[in-house]
């Protein structure tokens, strides 16, 4: 049955596919079936125009779409990174530790053997610095990981 539907629909048999692939991709979104769609579907758009031809036999069209394949996932990974390394007008954004940097706090928790506790707004924070007593001001210098690195007023 699957080789007389593949028979009926001839060189569209590749458009269905990339309509699936690309159907696929929008219920997994992951965006790498898009690239392998985009692929399908340019091997359907040659199959239409060189479906009568004796050497475009489905030998040479699956490895058409291989290489197409190939080709636009490999143009999609740099077309996608070209996009990440863009300046934004929000470059701390989704990075709460680095926009504290800077901010002046009072220690809650006297800072000993190295670390202590501040509070910033409704969150106490872990920090780390010289030994300080609890109630002195600290400005914050610089985040390692969760720890923010502080130095006295």
């Amino acid at each position: 049955m699957i080789e007389h539907v593949v028979a009926e629909l001839g060189p569209w048999n590749w458009m269905l596919l990339g309509f699936v692939l690309l159907a696929a991709e929008i219920l997994a979104p992951g965006v790498f079936l898009l690239w392998i769609g985009i692929a399908a579907i340019l091997t359907g758009t040659l199959s239409l125009q060189l479906w009568d031809a004796a050497m475009w036999t489905w030998h040479v069209q699956v490895l058409v779409f291989l290489a197409l394949s190939l080709l636009s996932a490999y143009g999609g990974k740099r077309f996608m990174d070209s996009r990440r390394n863009e300046e934004t007008d929000q470059p701390l954004l989704n990075r709460r530790t680095e926009q504290l940097v800077g901010r002046t706090a009072t220690l809650e928790q006297a800072i000993e053997n190295g670390f202590g506790r501040v509070r910033l707004d409704d969150t106490l924070w872990r920090v780390a610095g010289p030994d300080l007593p609890a109630g002195t001001r600290v400005k914050i210098a610089a985040v390692d990981g969760s720890t923010l690195r502080v130095e006295a007023i």
